[in-house]
């Protein structure tokens, strides 16, 4: 995650071309419920979220100044349509959101929000998602993004600036015998 960008401007076409990757991951029934609200002035962004007095104290001043900020939506209304089908009805979940054991919105989301970092890292851009916790009114209402649509988190993309890394960069990784399980019978 790079918490450190360049202000330069991204070339015309890359988002678009990085939105369309992203929304071709996987999803529940084909169900297609994660959307994009795009910010190309970022500031539109920060002033929903940052006070002057916590901008002043913002630990990360480099995220401030990518030159895109991407809104990652999902609607969790369009998997219970879905699943409300002839072909998925008898799942139980077209019943309503609280239907599902794990609302697929989120994890369908994560797998577009993956899909655009690769997407991002892959054309030389450095990108972050972080989350907009309880700003996500503000910033569903501030920026003219559907009231039903949930706000999954904001992917921040541009060219990477030298230095700042976040010091949980550090943190090494859990070795690979403690993150997997074989199913084997007992």
């Amino acid at each position: 995650m790079c918490r450190n960008f360049l202000p330069d401007p991204l070339p015309d076409g890359l988002v678009p071309e990085l939105l369309d990757q992203a929304r071709r991951a996987p999803s529940a029934g084909n169900a297609q419920a994660v959307e994009f609200c795009v910010v190309t002035h970022p500031e539109d962004y920060w002033r929903l979220t940052l006070t002057p007095e916590r901008r002043a104290e913002f630990p990360w001043p480099g995220l401030l100044v990518a030159p895109v900020l991407l809104v990652v939506l999902t609607d969790p209304e369009r998997y219970v349509q879905r699943y409300a089908e002839p072909d998925k009805a008898h799942t139980g979940l077209g019943d309503g959101p609280d239907s599902w054991p794990v609302p697929y919105w989120w994890v369908d989301a994560g797998m577009a929000v993956h899909s655009l970092l690769l997407g991002a890292s892959a054309a030389g851009l450095g990108s972050c998602f972080f989350g907009a916790f309880e700003h996500e009114a503000a910033v569903v209402k501030g920026l003219g993004i559907p009231s039903d649509r949930r706000v999954v988190g904001i992917v921040a993309l541009g060219y990477p600036a030298a230095g700042r890394p976040s010091s949980s960069a550090a943190r090494p990784r859990r070795p690979l015998d403690e993150v997997v399980y074989y199913g084997d019978p007992l």
